[in-house]
């Protein structure tokens, strides 16, 4: 009989626990609903998107004129035409 008290004690406990977890649960949920804040972004992810591609275009502009201007002795503005790089193309194929 003693031993079956002792369950029943333990039953009631673990049922008392699970409510009161889930009653914490609930509460938890409620509170942080009401401190939660809402976020609004400044620069819209499309924009940042949009801007990253043009940043990239325009450094990869400049590397070019760079290379070309500074280190490879040329105009800088050439680095940019089309016959620039057919010649440059034409010459890596003839040296294979």
């Amino acid at each position: 009989m003693m031993a079956k008290d002792i369950s029943q004690v333990e039953v009631r406990t673990r049922e008392q626990m699970k409510k009161q977890r889930s009653a914490e649960k609930v509460q938890h949920k409620s509170t942080a609903k009401k401190n939660k804040r809402v976020r609004v972004r400044l620069i819209p992810i499309w924009l940042r998107i949009v801007l990253l591609l043009i940043f990239l275009a325009a450094s990869l502009a400049a590397g070019l004129m760079v290379g070309y201007g500074v280190i490879g002795d040329g105009n800088p503005t050439d680095a940019l035409k089309k016959e620039t790089w057919t010649h440059i193309i034409d010459l890596v194929i003839k040296e294979k």
